[in-house]
């Protein structure tokens, strides 16, 4: 069961109760008799690592390119004024010599 804050408005007495979902909220202070609020508080659950996100269970080639930045037409002119590298065929070191 949750467990929920309350403090008076009146005499300022706060206390903790654990209360069932369905239980109504309370609305009168045991010490005083006044007027209750219910205390917020932040989410008790973080969720840390990896796992949580959209993009973790991905993989590269899935992924929606991101759009285009003002540097993209200068990376683009430098990255084909660029020499082209080679394409020679390697043989396997493994490969048995011929003879």
């Amino acid at each position: 069961m949750p467990t929920y804050a309350y403090a008076c408005k009146d005499c300022g007495h706060a206390f903790d109760i654990q209360q069932s979902f369905t239980d109504d909220s309370l609305t009168v202070c045991p010490e005083c008799g006044g007027n209750l609020r219910k205390k917020f508080n932040s989410v008790g659950v973080v969720f840390k690592g990896s796992g949580f996100y959209r993009t973790d269970s991905r993989d590269a080639a899935s992924t929606v390119p991101a759009a285009p930045s003002k540097d993209a037409p200068a990376k683009e002119s430098a990255a084909k004024a660029a020499p082209a590298a080679s394409s020679t065929t390697a043989t396997p070191a493994s490969a048995p010599a011929a003879s």
